[in-house]
């Protein structure tokens, strides 16, 4: 299993895709996508993937509750937060359960790119 393989998950079409474009461009593969929380979780299981930007609103389960549930599945799971900025509150909740960072929308697509280069894992 080849390491940097990524799963996006944004209720937004459009936001997936701009995240997969770059993260493509970053070296990433990207294994799954999903549109809401409970969805995130089955594809999580499924693709165990080493990286997930994880956005903070979305129908049926919201992004705090679907972090803790790919965590309970696997504490070692990297999950980035991705939001408004107008949900601060919201973010200093994913970080203090377990997520390791987070990304502002809407975001500079070449500050994105580095992020994710910097998320890169070596084989």
């Amino acid at each position: 299993m080849s390491a940097n393989r990524l799963m996006i998950v944004d209720d937004a079409l459009i936001m997936r895709m701009k995240i997969k474009q770059i993260a493509l461009a970053a070296g990433w593969q990207v294994v799954a996508e999903a549109d809401d929380g409970k969805a995130a979780v089955e594809r999580y299981q499924e693709h165990r993937p080493d990286l997930v930007t994880l956005d903070v609103v979305m129908p049926h389960q919201d992004g705090p509750d679907t972090l803790r549930e790919i965590l309970g599945i696997n504490p070692e799971a990297r999950i980035v937060m991705v939001s408004a900025v107008n949900q601060k509150a919201k973010l200093v909740e994913c970080i203090s359960a377990g997520a390791i960072d987070f990304i502002v929308k809407p975001f500079d697509p070449q500050r994105l790119k580095e992020f994710f280069e910097k998320q890169l894992i070596s084989n």
